[in-house]
């Protein structure tokens, strides 16, 4: 069995360029509201990225119910970002409560419509939403260490830098292609590793990571996790460009989803090896 491959409704300079702006743009507001709010700047930055995504997701998902699943994904943000601000002691654990209601929120909302088209592809996509709003939610958590803010800040400039190296390499030479369609290649892969472990070894003193290897691993992790998950977004972009619409999806919400995945893909794991180097 073959499947057909992919075809890009987007020229290349659509597919990159709205995203790299978008993902600058992310990054200094998540970096500067919290030198300027404090913890409720670093809260407002995260909703803001959390309610882009959540508009952006309905409308390139095609999820039924656009009301319902507006204020579904918003409800599940903000119940996510207050179940890591307003404890003492807040754990990602917390976030297991949200996920389960927000669930059962949208299997309601998806059961009530009228009439219920594509039911399941709905509830598969409102279901991955609320698992990447819960990854953004974790940001709130990398400022609250001893050494958080500046790690924080240290992290999210190492993927901003990875995610906008790899679509200015990909924009300009997309080889060797990694799949059928998608203007990405290996070779933007590898240099976002290497400017998030450049990146995060410039920064190691601010971070508060010492060893210089450590740093560089920490940069190249998230360099990597954020290059890969860029690709699955290219990958989520072209196939919605690709969809038999009549007017298909304005480059900048698309843009988006490339900007968001990453980010959130890549929240989790800095927190995880903040507590580890």
């Amino acid at each position: 069995m073959t499947f057909p491959a992919l075809r890009s409704e987007l020229p290349a300079r659509a597919h990159h360029l709205p995203a790299a702006g978008l993902i600058a743009a992310a990054v200094a507001l998540l970096v500067a509201l919290p030198v300027a709010l404090q913890d409720l700047g670093r809260l407002a930055a995260v909703l803001v990225l959390q309610l882009g995504l959540v508009l952006a997701w309905v409308l390139v998902a095609g999820l039924q119910g656009f009301a319902g699943s507006l204020a579904v994904g918003a409800a599940a943000a903000v119940a996510a970002d207050l179940v890591l601000v307003l404890p003492h002691r807040p754990a990602l654990g917390g976030l297991l409560a949200v996920l389960g209601v927000g669930f059962l929120a949208a299997v309601l909302q998806q059961m009530l419509r009228r009439p219920r088209t594509d039911l399941v592809a709905s509830l598969a996509g409102t279901a991955f939403l609320l698992a990447v709003l819960g990854a953004l939610a974790a940001m709130l958590l990398l400022g609250r260490s001893s050494s958080g803010a500046g790690r924080a800040m240290v992290a999210l400039l190492a993927v901003g830098a990875a995610l906008v190296a790899g679509h200015l390499v990909d924009l300009v030479l997309p080889r060797p292609q990694l799949a059928d369609g998608v203007p990405r290649g290996l070779l933007g892969l590898v240099v976002a590793v290497v400017v998030g472990a450049a990146v995060s070894f410039a920064g190691r003193s601010v971070g508060g990571v010492v060893d210089g290897l450590a740093a560089v691993i920490y940069g190249a992790v998230l360099g990597g996790i954020a290059g890969l998950v860029s690709l699955a977004a290219s990958y989520l972009v072209v196939e919605a460009g690709d969809a038999d619409d009549e007017h298909g999806q304005s480059p900048w919400v698309l843009a988006v989803i490339q900007a968001a995945l990453p980010l959130a893909a890549c929240a989790p794991v800095a927190l995880a090896l903040q507590t580890v180097l």
